[in-house]
């Protein structure tokens, strides 16, 4: 799984490939979060990186839903 996904690369997706890169960094946020609360996060920044994918997969989901692009 890429650290950085660009939209471009998201909206050529389908909607299966979407939900499940959606269950997956739900998965890795759960995972993440948890190393942070025992202390062995070594980059506390990755936190921020697996919401953004999230936000950006939520984004064109929610756009497809609207007919949008």
């Amino acid at each position: 799984m890429k650290a950085k996904d660009k939209a471009k690369e998201l909206r050529e997706m389908t909607e299966d490939e979407l939900n499940r890169k959606l269950t997956d960094s739900k998965d890795e946020l759960f995972k993440l979060r948890f190393q942070l609360a025992t202390g062995q996060l070594d980059n506390p920044m990755k936190l921020k990186e697996v919401r953004r994918r999230m936000a950006k997969v939520k984004t064109i989901i929610r756009e497809r839903e609207l007919g949008i692009r």
